[in-house]
């Protein structure tokens, strides 16, 4: 699958330029467990998990739980977009083997960040995010 950027809606600021999805079964299970670090930009989405642990990890990563966001749009074709999102909650740096976030309620995904990065974005709950293709403006 094709990496894409996430862009704070607000300010238009860059939250990561490289996500990859963990879309099957195994990415899931695996995420970043065996990784040494997340490079600057890099994250790893997990599209329906409202819950994640740090069993196995090896580095501290920052976890943003979002939502799908409603858009203005046509009276036919008022569904979420799916490359809109709200931020419903973040735990920043969670710590490698103690770190587990339980069920966060509203979410309906989580973007794994390195750790600062949603600080550094100046990202906060309830912002927008938009997930973009790397060829989309």
């Amino acid at each position: 699958m094709t990496p894409f950027r996430v862009h704070i809606d607000r300010n238009g600021g860059l939250l990561a330029s490289r996500v990859r999805t963990a879309s099957s079964l195994w990415a899931r299970f695996r995420g970043l467990m065996g990784r040494a670090a997340l490079e600057p930009g890099e994250g790893l989405w997990f599209p329906g998990d409202t819950s994640i642990h740090m069993l196995f990890m090896r580095f501290p990563i920052d976890a943003v739980f979002l939502a799908p966001e409603q858009r203005a749009a046509p009276a036919s074709a008022r569904q979420p977009s799916a490359d809109h999102w709200r931020v419903v909650a973040i735990r920043a740096d969670l710590r490698p083997w103690t770190g587990v976030v339980w069920y966060v309620r509203g979410a309906r995904g989580c973007l794994e960040l390195e750790s600062g990065a949603a600080a550094a974005a100046g990202l906060q709950v309830g912002d927008q995010v938009v997930f973009r293709t790397p060829t989309a403006g």
